[in-house]
Protein backbone atom coordinates (compact mmCIF):
# COMPACT_ATOMS: atom_id res chain seq x y z
CA UNK A 1 0.00 0.00 0.00
CA UNK A 2 1.42 3.78 -0.95
CA UNK A 3 0.43 6.12 1.70
CA UNK A 4 -0.90 9.66 0.56
CA UNK A 5 -4.04 11.20 0.22
CA UNK A 6 -5.51 8.25 -1.48
CA UNK A 7 -4.11 4.62 -0.71
CA UNK A 8 -3.46 2.10 -3.55
CA UNK A 9 -3.33 -1.57 -3.00
CA UNK A 10 -3.89 -4.76 -4.78
CA UNK A 11 -5.77 -7.49 -3.10
CA UNK A 12 -6.20 -10.39 -5.00
CA UNK A 13 -8.29 -9.63 -8.13
CA UNK A 14 -9.00 -6.37 -6.97
CA UNK A 15 -7.60 -2.31 -6.85
CA UNK A 16 -8.47 -1.31 -3.35
CA UNK A 17 -8.76 2.79 -3.50
CA UNK A 18 -8.94 4.69 0.14
CA UNK A 19 -9.54 7.93 0.12
CA UNK A 20 -7.12 8.69 2.86
CA UNK A 21 -7.87 11.68 4.95
CA UNK A 22 -9.79 10.98 8.00
CA UNK A 23 -9.40 14.15 10.13
CA UNK A 24 -10.54 15.96 6.98
CA UNK A 25 -14.19 13.46 6.62
CA UNK A 26 -12.16 12.34 3.27
CA UNK A 27 -13.22 15.52 1.58
CA UNK A 28 -12.38 16.00 -2.01
CA UNK A 29 -9.16 17.92 -2.36
CA UNK A 30 -7.92 18.83 -5.76
CA UNK A 31 -5.16 16.55 -5.17
CA UNK A 32 -7.21 13.71 -3.89
CA UNK A 33 -9.22 14.16 -7.55
CA UNK A 34 -6.06 13.69 -9.27
CA UNK A 35 -4.92 11.01 -6.98
CA UNK A 36 -7.90 8.95 -7.84
CA UNK A 37 -7.60 9.63 -11.24
CA UNK A 38 -4.42 8.20 -10.99
CA UNK A 39 -5.38 5.62 -9.10
CA UNK A 40 -7.85 4.66 -11.98
CA UNK A 41 -5.17 5.01 -14.62
CA UNK A 42 -2.90 2.79 -12.73
CA UNK A 43 -5.82 -0.21 -12.35
CA UNK A 44 -6.91 0.19 -15.73
CA UNK A 45 -3.71 -0.51 -17.11
CA UNK A 46 -2.95 -4.10 -14.66
CA UNK A 47 -4.06 -6.33 -16.34
CA UNK A 48 -4.03 -8.49 -13.05
CA UNK A 49 -6.41 -6.17 -12.02
CA UNK A 50 -10.31 -7.38 -12.35
CA UNK A 51 -12.45 -4.57 -10.03
CA UNK A 52 -12.17 -1.42 -8.75
CA UNK A 53 -13.31 -0.86 -5.53
CA UNK A 54 -13.27 2.61 -3.68
CA UNK A 55 -13.79 3.18 0.05
CA UNK A 56 -12.65 6.22 2.53
CA UNK A 57 -10.39 6.01 5.18
CA UNK A 58 -12.10 5.33 8.98
CA UNK A 59 -15.29 3.95 9.63
CA UNK A 60 -17.53 6.83 9.72
CA UNK A 61 -16.98 8.68 6.41
CA UNK A 62 -17.20 7.75 3.03
CA UNK A 63 -16.45 11.25 1.58
CA UNK A 64 -18.04 14.15 3.22
CA UNK A 65 -17.67 16.08 -0.68
CA UNK A 66 -15.78 19.17 -1.91
CA UNK A 67 -13.02 20.15 0.45
CA UNK A 68 -14.54 23.99 1.52
CA UNK A 69 -11.63 25.23 2.93
CA UNK A 70 -9.92 24.81 -0.28
CA UNK A 71 -12.82 26.33 -3.08
CA UNK A 72 -11.60 28.86 -3.67
CA UNK A 73 -8.16 29.73 -5.48
CA UNK A 74 -5.30 32.20 -5.98
CA UNK A 75 -4.25 31.24 -9.54
CA UNK A 76 -7.07 32.92 -11.07
CA UNK A 77 -10.90 32.69 -12.09
CA UNK A 78 -9.92 30.53 -15.55
CA UNK A 79 -7.51 28.15 -13.98
CA UNK A 80 -9.72 27.59 -10.49
CA UNK A 81 -12.28 27.02 -12.55
CA UNK A 82 -10.74 24.32 -14.95
CA UNK A 83 -9.28 23.06 -11.30
CA UNK A 84 -13.23 22.44 -10.34
CA UNK A 85 -14.24 21.03 -13.93
CA UNK A 86 -11.27 18.01 -12.82
CA UNK A 87 -13.99 16.48 -10.51
CA UNK A 88 -16.69 15.79 -13.33
CA UNK A 89 -13.75 14.14 -15.44
CA UNK A 90 -13.67 11.91 -12.66
CA UNK A 91 -17.02 11.34 -12.40
CA UNK A 92 -16.62 10.45 -16.22
CA UNK A 93 -13.60 8.20 -15.95
CA UNK A 94 -14.86 5.80 -13.25
CA UNK A 95 -17.81 4.81 -16.46
CA UNK A 96 -14.68 4.78 -18.86
CA UNK A 97 -12.66 2.76 -17.01
CA UNK A 98 -12.49 -0.79 -18.21
CA UNK A 99 -12.85 -2.57 -14.85
CA UNK A 100 -16.08 -2.86 -13.33
CA UNK A 101 -16.03 -0.42 -10.09
CA UNK A 102 -17.76 -1.13 -6.82
CA UNK A 103 -18.29 1.33 -4.14
CA UNK A 104 -17.76 0.05 -0.59
CA UNK A 105 -19.18 2.88 1.35
CA UNK A 106 -17.91 2.76 4.85
CA UNK A 107 -20.21 6.03 6.27
CA UNK A 108 -21.46 8.56 4.91
CA UNK A 109 -21.67 9.69 1.42
CA UNK A 110 -22.36 13.37 1.09
CA UNK A 111 -22.19 15.91 -2.12
CA UNK A 112 -19.51 15.02 -4.21
CA UNK A 113 -19.25 11.86 -1.95
CA UNK A 114 -22.46 10.43 -3.29
CA UNK A 115 -21.43 11.84 -6.70
CA UNK A 116 -18.63 9.01 -6.14
CA UNK A 117 -21.31 6.18 -5.01
CA UNK A 118 -23.08 6.86 -7.92
CA UNK A 119 -20.14 6.72 -10.24
CA UNK A 120 -19.31 3.00 -9.31
CA UNK A 121 -21.15 0.99 -11.54
CA UNK A 122 -22.51 -1.05 -7.73
CA UNK A 123 -22.43 0.08 -4.62
CA UNK A 124 -22.90 -1.64 -0.99
CA UNK A 125 -23.11 0.65 2.28
CA UNK A 126 -23.30 0.39 5.92
CA UNK A 127 -26.91 0.23 7.53
CA UNK A 128 -25.59 3.53 9.60
CA UNK A 129 -24.19 5.88 6.61
CA UNK A 130 -26.24 8.65 5.60
CA UNK A 131 -26.01 9.86 1.68
CA UNK A 132 -27.42 12.96 0.46
CA UNK A 133 -26.44 16.73 -0.94
CA UNK A 134 -26.42 18.80 1.79
CA UNK A 135 -24.84 21.90 -0.21
CA UNK A 136 -27.67 23.94 -0.51
CA UNK A 137 -27.48 24.82 3.05
CA UNK A 138 -23.83 26.34 2.87
CA UNK A 139 -25.14 28.68 -0.13
CA UNK A 140 -23.99 26.21 -3.02
CA UNK A 141 -25.80 23.85 -5.72
CA UNK A 142 -24.60 20.08 -5.98
CA UNK A 143 -24.21 20.72 -9.68
CA UNK A 144 -21.73 18.38 -11.20
CA UNK A 145 -22.88 15.22 -9.39
CA UNK A 146 -26.18 15.77 -9.99
CA UNK A 147 -25.96 14.77 -13.76
CA UNK A 148 -25.46 11.22 -12.42
CA UNK A 149 -28.53 12.35 -9.60
CA UNK A 150 -30.69 12.91 -12.31
CA UNK A 151 -29.42 9.17 -13.85
CA UNK A 152 -30.56 7.16 -10.46
CA UNK A 153 -33.73 8.63 -9.42
CA UNK A 154 -36.53 10.60 -10.87
CA UNK A 155 -37.06 14.60 -11.51
CA UNK A 156 -39.01 14.80 -8.29
CA UNK A 157 -37.24 12.74 -5.56
CA UNK A 158 -33.90 14.50 -7.61
CA UNK A 159 -35.35 17.70 -7.30
CA UNK A 160 -36.31 16.57 -3.30
CA UNK A 161 -33.09 16.23 -2.75
CA UNK A 162 -31.09 19.07 -4.02
CA UNK A 163 -33.65 21.37 -2.99
CA UNK A 164 -33.61 20.51 0.90
CA UNK A 165 -30.61 19.54 1.22
CA UNK A 166 -32.08 16.01 3.40
CA UNK A 167 -30.38 13.12 3.95
CA UNK A 168 -31.08 9.97 3.73
CA UNK A 169 -30.91 6.36 5.48
CA UNK A 170 -28.72 3.74 3.75
CA UNK A 171 -32.12 2.46 3.78
CA UNK A 172 -34.31 5.35 1.94
CA UNK A 173 -31.32 4.91 -0.22
CA UNK A 174 -31.59 1.50 -1.21
CA UNK A 175 -35.13 1.98 -1.64
CA UNK A 176 -34.27 4.45 -3.96
CA UNK A 177 -32.28 2.66 -6.25
CA UNK A 178 -28.62 4.45 -4.78
CA UNK A 179 -27.78 1.39 -3.58
CA UNK A 180 -27.56 -2.10 -4.49
CA UNK A 181 -26.57 -3.76 -0.86
CA UNK A 182 -26.82 -2.37 2.69
CA UNK A 183 -25.36 -4.13 5.60
CA UNK A 184 -23.93 -4.38 9.28
CA UNK A 185 -20.33 -2.65 9.49
CA UNK A 186 -19.32 -6.53 10.53
CA UNK A 187 -20.20 -7.87 7.26
CA UNK A 188 -19.36 -4.92 4.59
CA UNK A 189 -16.19 -6.83 4.02
CA UNK A 190 -17.90 -9.76 3.01
CA UNK A 191 -20.47 -8.39 1.10
CA UNK A 192 -17.91 -6.26 -1.34
CA UNK A 193 -15.95 -9.17 -1.54
CA UNK A 194 -18.80 -11.45 -2.83
CA UNK A 195 -19.79 -8.78 -5.57
CA UNK A 196 -15.94 -8.27 -6.62
CA UNK A 197 -14.93 -12.25 -7.20
CA UNK A 198 -18.27 -12.30 -9.00
CA UNK A 199 -16.86 -9.53 -11.16
CA UNK A 200 -13.73 -10.91 -11.34
CA UNK A 201 -15.20 -14.29 -12.46
CA UNK A 202 -16.11 -12.83 -15.89
CA UNK A 203 -14.64 -12.56 -18.66
CA UNK A 204 -12.97 -8.72 -18.85
CA UNK A 205 -13.26 -8.17 -22.71
CA UNK A 206 -16.98 -8.57 -22.76
CA UNK A 207 -17.40 -6.77 -19.10
CA UNK A 208 -15.30 -3.69 -20.71
CA UNK A 209 -17.82 -3.94 -24.22
CA UNK A 210 -20.71 -4.36 -21.97
CA UNK A 211 -20.44 -1.55 -19.59
CA UNK A 212 -19.06 0.84 -22.44
CA UNK A 213 -22.55 -0.11 -24.54
CA UNK A 214 -24.98 0.26 -21.20
CA UNK A 215 -23.40 3.75 -20.66
CA UNK A 216 -23.50 4.88 -24.37
CA UNK A 217 -27.09 3.53 -24.75
CA UNK A 218 -28.04 5.32 -21.62
CA UNK A 219 -28.49 8.78 -23.14
CA UNK A 220 -29.62 8.07 -26.87
CA UNK A 221 -33.18 7.91 -27.70
CA UNK A 222 -34.63 4.26 -28.01
CA UNK A 223 -34.74 3.49 -31.44
CA UNK A 224 -31.00 4.59 -31.54
CA UNK A 225 -30.26 3.08 -28.34
CA UNK A 226 -31.72 -0.35 -30.20
CA UNK A 227 -29.65 0.18 -33.73
CA UNK A 228 -26.43 0.73 -31.59
CA UNK A 229 -27.05 -1.90 -29.20
CA UNK A 230 -27.42 -4.12 -32.41
CA UNK A 231 -24.25 -3.52 -33.52
CA UNK A 232 -22.80 -4.37 -29.84
CA UNK A 233 -24.71 -7.50 -29.87
CA UNK A 234 -22.41 -8.28 -33.08
CA UNK A 235 -19.14 -7.41 -31.95
CA UNK A 236 -20.10 -9.28 -28.75
CA UNK A 237 -21.16 -12.40 -30.77
CA UNK A 238 -17.42 -12.47 -32.66
CA UNK A 239 -15.05 -11.94 -29.40
CA UNK A 240 -13.26 -15.78 -28.61
CA UNK A 241 -14.94 -15.24 -24.89
CA UNK A 242 -18.22 -15.61 -26.40
CA UNK A 243 -17.49 -18.97 -28.21
CA UNK A 244 -15.70 -20.34 -25.33
CA UNK A 245 -18.77 -19.54 -23.09
CA UNK A 246 -21.36 -20.91 -25.10
CA UNK A 247 -19.23 -23.98 -26.01
CA UNK A 248 -19.28 -24.26 -22.33
CA UNK A 249 -22.86 -24.24 -21.62
CA UNK A 250 -23.19 -27.31 -23.79
CA UNK A 251 -20.37 -28.73 -22.25
CA UNK A 252 -22.01 -28.31 -19.14
CA UNK A 253 -18.40 -27.39 -17.96
CA UNK A 254 -16.58 -23.87 -16.24
CA UNK A 255 -15.91 -21.40 -19.06
CA UNK A 256 -12.33 -20.81 -19.25
CA UNK A 257 -11.85 -17.10 -20.13
CA UNK A 258 -8.97 -15.73 -22.27
CA UNK A 259 -9.91 -12.01 -21.89
CA UNK A 260 -10.50 -11.09 -25.60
Amino acid sequence: MEAGDVLYEVQGPQALLTINRPKARNALSPSVVKALMDGLERADADSAVRVVVLTGAGEKVFCAGGDLGQMTGDAGFLSTHEGRRSYGKLLARFQEVRKPTVARVNGHALAGGLGLVLACDLAVAVDGADLGTPEIDVGLFPMMMMALLQRHVGRKRALELVLTGDRLSAREALSMGLLNRVVPAAELDGAVAVLAQKLAGKSQSVLALGRRAFFTAEDLPLPAALEFLASQLSLNVLAEDAAEGVSAFLEKRPPQWKDR
